[in-house]
């Protein structure tokens, strides 16, 4: 699929900087809608690499009543996993220092969920990537969070900035997926789509 192959409008349900970003690097015409205050609860004792999907499966049920026939919703979610329980955005830079100090030294998941939806169906896909962090210094995690205020980020770090650069010794799987969005995997979910083989 080549952007020129796209029949659909494309609908990016994200306030995420990166996922646009990430989405214009596969040359789609695409807008981007954000509906405030959607409800990201899900069930308790749901494994952790579960609820990224559970998460996004809401996101799009939220956009349904408005969607539009020639529409295809595009929501996702992203959290890290680290020793089974899930890291989210920090609330304040307490939390931010304290989850980067957790990070430091260990490897940890991190899991974004997919769901592509229209007005009839939907299909969802999961990528978890694994992240290998070296021993940070207590002064490189504050200069980090005071400079770059990650409150926006699962885990309290971008990939794609100075701890990522720092402090990242390896990756096993997609770098993007680590960004917030799996462009690799959805380019090839799009297709199937435009093929009619989604789900499949």
């Amino acid at each position: 699929m080549i952007p020129g192959e796209v029949s659909r409008r494309i609908v990016l349900a994200s306030r995420s900087p990166r996922r646009r970003e990430l989405l214009s690097g596969l040359g789609l015409d695409f807008e981007v809608r954000v509906i405030p205050g959607i409800d990201e609860s899900y069930p308790a004792g749901l494994p952790p690499a579960e609820i990224p999907c559970a998460i996004a499966r809401k996101k799009a049920e939220a956009y349904r009543p408005d969607m539009k026939e020639d529409e295809l919703i595009i929501t996702a979610d992203t959290v890290v996993i680290l020793d089974n329980g899930i890291l989210g955005k920090p609330r304040d830079r307490e939390e931010a220092l304290g989850m980067l100090h957790r990070l430091a030294g260990r490897t940890h998941e991190v899991v974004t969920g997919v769901v592509l939806a229209d007005c009839h169906r939907q299909s969802a896909f999961s990528v978890i990537s694994e992240v290998d962090f070296a021993p940070l210094r207590d002064e490189e995690i504050r200069y980090y969070v005071d400079t770059f205020h990650p409150y926006d980020k699962a885990g309290a770090y971008g990939i794609q900035e100075w701890i990522g650069y720092i402090g990242v010794q390896g990756i096993r799987g997609s770098f993007y997926n680590v960004m917030g969005l799996p462009v690799q995997q959805l380019y090839r979910e799009l297709e199937k789509w435009r093929t009619g083989n989604e789900g499949r």
